[in-house]
């Protein structure tokens, strides 16, 4: 939807412009800002889940589609009214056209030697200003190649007062800034696997819950769509007792102000979603159980004597998953993408959930194609005469793949190093200091002179 890729990548890089995030910023905070950004998006969710879907039961699809509508005004209202308090960081151009920029120097030096020194490459602290409000990145050994693109030829440095043509030579800083695109890239795409690991929560966990007791009551019982508002409590409350007792437990022992890092966090996560998908098994297993002991089988519009709060468990295990994993998922492209593209890094959340959508689509499709007709594990009609539990099995174990594969990512990532403001200020203090001391000792042997 272009309302959505619209406004999610945007929504937390503004967010995190209004607060200072820098790592003692962070460090003083008491509260994580991602953290309450899920509350509020699950607070969202949540909303829809029960006031929107009971007004569309109850009153009809114009009221249903007409509150949202509502609201969605209002919210552009309180925004631009709003917007006079924001602080807004003025756009610097475009980062994609940098990061061309640096490839199209590099290859245009790609015969040229790298000095022995790093720091004999093109460095420029005015050109890079607006750019690096945060501190400049730091020269890393990786992808030596773009390094190319910060040689200093002898044409180039005949004149140094002269603007650089950024399509030839590139500052250290945009060569980072490409660096760190790149080493984030692995680590996202971990992600898809734990999307389509749990595309089956709006498919076949539905189909589930249709054939099992939802009474809450003797008149009311819950609608199958509705289960997903486990997920979404558990998200809820999750977020809030990890910034109140996890943070400040693990605190004790890992001395980290965030209790453990983003990495860790993600990890977590994705341990917790293999939970989550191993035990949907034992639960299908226990369904057709019962649906065989009632005669059952046969019809795939009986209600099985069995309720359907066999399936909160994993609902909720999901919704832990993203406390960890999608939480982490966005620290980690906010504190390693370079500052001028973190609206650019965090979309790529965006196209994880589209893709990892996709190939949930897809590994369904290949288990369904060849599996067979007569004892195909994922029918089309009676979900009671599938081996569903099968399904769940080999996306656990396509999780548990990917989970070694993130490991891997993990071990051989390398941190984005940035020159902090304050190293800069030292750096500028000391040199003012030094110039003081020179034109001071300069002053007295013109003293003694005379």
């Amino acid at each position: 939807m272009p309302n959505t890729s619209g406004i999610r990548p945007c929504v937390v890089p503004y967010l995190g412009d209004q607060f200072d995030m820098t790592k003692k910023g962070v460090a003083a905070r008491k509260w994580n800002i991602f953290n309450w950004y899920f509350f509020f998006l699950g607070l969202a969710s949540l909303s829809a889940l029960t006031i929107v879907v009971y007004i569309q039961d109850n009153t009809g699809w114009g009221w249903g589609f007409g509150i949202p509508t509502i609201v969605m005004l209002i919210s552009i209202i309180a925004f631009v009214l709003g917007s006079p308090f924001y602080k807004t960081v003025k756009p610097e151009g475009s980062p994609l056209v940098r990061l061309v920029q640096v490839i199209v120097a590099a290859i245009k030096k790609r015969n040229e030697a790298l000095p022995d020194d790093p720091n004999l490459l093109y460095q420029n602290r005015e050109l890079d200003a607006a750019i690096s409000l945060e501190g400049r990145l730091l020269h890393t050994d990786q992808y030596k190649w773009l390094d190319k693109a910060a040689i200093v030829t002898g044409e180039e440095s005949r004149d140094p007062n002269v603007p650089p043509n950024l399509w030839k030579l590139a500052t250290v800083h945009r060569v980072e800034e490409l660096k760190s695109i790149i080493r984030i890239l692995p680590i996202s795409s971990s992600g898809i696997l734990l999307i389509a690991g749990s595309s089956h929560l709006p498919s076949f966990v539905i189909q589930q819950a249709r054939t099992m007791d939802r009474h809450l009551s003797h008149s009311f019982q819950i609608s199958p769509a509705n289960m997903s508002i486990f997920s979404v409590l558990t998200m809820m409350a999750g977020v809030i007792l990890y910034d109140r007792f996890f943070v400040p437990f693990a605190r004790r022992f890992t001395r980290n102000p965030s209790g453990i890092t983003f990495l860790q966090k993600m990890g977590i996560g994705f341990v917790i979603n293999i939970i989550a998908t191993v035990i949907s098994a034992p639960v299908e297993i226990k369904r057709k159980a019962v649906a065989a002991k009632y005669h059952l089988l046969d019809d795939p519009k009986a209600t099985i004597p069995i309720s359907v709060f066999w399936l909160v468990p994993q609902y909720c295990l999901h919704g832990l998953a993203d406390v960890f994993m999608s939480v982490g998922l966005f620290e980690f492209l906010f504190d390693q993408a370079p500052e001028s593209m973190r609206s650019s890094a965090t979309a790529i959340y965006c196209i994880i959930i589209a893709i990892g959508s996709y190939v949930g689509t897809f590994i369904v499709s290949l288990i369904h194609k060849y599996t067979g007709k007569e004892r195909n594990w994922l029918p089309d009609r009676n979900l009671n005469d599938g081996k569903l539990e099968y399904y769940y099995l080999v996306v656990s174990g396509v999780q548990v793949i990917n989970l070694i594969y993130y490991g891997i990512c993990v071990w051989f990532y390398t941190h984005k190093p940035l020159e902090e403001i304050t190293e800069m200020k030292k750096e500028e203090d000391l040199e003012q200091d030094n110039t003081k001391m020179s034109f001071a000792n300069l002053k007295d042997c013109k003293d003694e002179k005379y």
